[in-house]
């Protein structure tokens, strides 16, 4: 579950005036119709369905830091119902950067600051602590599965991309090439697209899919295979195929007839604990679950996504060292990779923008902004070494003063008794 903030119309003549880039009542209609359309009406039958499983349903689900803080500003009974979920002890929380961004493949520092950002409200929020990572639109690469393992995490997911397995099944639980430490669930990607884009088209050879026939397709996998990962984004349910198309009541049926061909469900973090890697998965380069290529070209594949993503990582370190919350903030929520995505020529995605060049513009904009306000704290003129030995002093002002902190309360302590 994502969706971004939306940005409103920013002018070249806004840049230096008019601090506040978002669309606050576009984005609060945006998100209830979804939580109405689609979010709402999932939730309440996946609690329908581990009802009527008698708990032997189980799934996972992966939603956005600014996603839960949407809900807990425009919608909290999403948040009330995600709760109830939880408590279930049917349902997975998966962790995911924050700002749902592509910051992994640009910064290992500030990946790291959003995963712990997302754990902290994973756990206040719903009592789970992450052990599974979800990577915004599933980025995965060798280089990201050790710094996670490094980090802690058990498993990762990642697409079942044919140029990745080649003659490979994706429903087994592999290793990384990366760390033995680290385990991989691999989208089955036929499967999943069956429900996101086939569900409800005539001309697709298994029309019309129920839940009956879909579980039959399961059992009637090859012998051995133990695991199939069925992933989709969330708005597959009400949006992408609407209530009319009989999607909710798929699902709802979907536990009794895959338990009658006698197949169970695991969460992805039973499958890392319970079941061993059966072989090893290397991926070199960048994998998503999006377009033919599963790269990141939808996001970062022509001269204005790159252009966008230079100038917004090139100031990472200064952003580091300001104190200004606010900038922090803008600098959070600017990174959301829809905002690339709205810069992709062939396939936008859910966007207000009459073209490519158009979101571009009002992103450069924004940034243009931005960056001058970072720039009044930490000038370009600063070289990135002065930077870096300044960030290192202010850390170690940091931690001293966290040390003398522990100390006093332990004096004070000592004292009473």
């Amino acid at each position: 579950m994502h969706a971004p903030y939306r940005l409103k119309r920013y002018r070249f003549f806004d840049i230096g005036q008019d601090h506040y880039y978002y669309d606050d009542s576009e984005t609060e209609e945006r998100i209830g119709w979804l939580v109405q359309t689609s979010y709402m009406p999932l939730c309440q039958t996946l609690k329908e369905m581990i009802r009527l499983s008698k708990g032997k349903f189980h799934c996972a689900i992966a939603v956005s830091g600014t996603m839960l803080e949407m809900f807990q500003q425009f919608t909290p009974e999403m948040i009330d119902i995600l709760r109830e979920l939880a408590q279930t002890k049917c349902v997975e929380f998966l962790a995911t950067p924050y700002a749902y961004s592509l910051v992994a493949e640009y910064n290992e520092n500030d990946f790291r600051d959003q995963l712990e950002q997302q754990e902290k409200v994973i756990m206040d929020l719903f009592e789970q602590k992450p052990t599974t990572i979800c990577n915004a639109e599933l980025l995965y690469s060798d280089e990201i599965a050790f710094n996670l393992a490094k980090w802690g995490y058990k498993l990762a997911m990642a697409e079942g991309a044919k140029h990745v397995l080649s003659w490979k099944s994706p429903n087994y639980v592999y290793q990384s090439a990366a760390s033995a430490k680290m385990k991989v669930l691999l989208r089955n990607t036929a499967l999943s697209d069956e429900l996101s884009f086939h569900f409800s088209d005539p001309g697709w050879a298994n029309f019309p899919m129920d839940a009956e026939k879909y579980a039959k397709a399961l059992a009637a996998l090859p012998e051995g295979e133990d695991i199939v990962n069925i992933w989709v984004g969330a708005e597959t349910f009400g949006v992408r195929q609407n209530a009319e198309t009989g999607i909710f009541d798929f699902l709802k049926a979907l536990p009794y007839y895959a338990l009658e061909n006698g197949i169970g469900f695991m969460t992805p973090a039973e499958a890392a604990k319970k079941m061993a890697a059966k072989d090893v998965v290397s991926v070199p380069f960048p994998l998503t679950w999006a377009g033919e290529a599963k790269d990141i070209s939808l996001y970062a594949g022509n001269d204005l996504q790159q252009e966008a993503i230079n100038k917004l990582y090139n100031v990472a370190e200064r952003v580091h060292l300001c104190s200004d919350k606010r900038l922090k903030r803008d600098w959070l929520m600017l990174q959301d990779v829809n905002y690339l995505h709205f810069m992709n020529h062939i396939d936008q995605g859910a966007t207000n923008y009459d073209s490519a060049y158009d979101a571009f513009i009002n992103y450069m904009n924004i940034l243009a902004d931005f960056l001058q306000l970072v720039d009044e704290q930490y000038p370009t003129t600063i070289e990135n070494e002065e930077l870096n030995s300044l960030l290192k002093t202010i850390n170690g002002q940091e931690k001293e003063i966290a040390r003398l902190e522990k100390e006093l309360k332990e004096t004070k302590k000592a004292a009473k008794k």
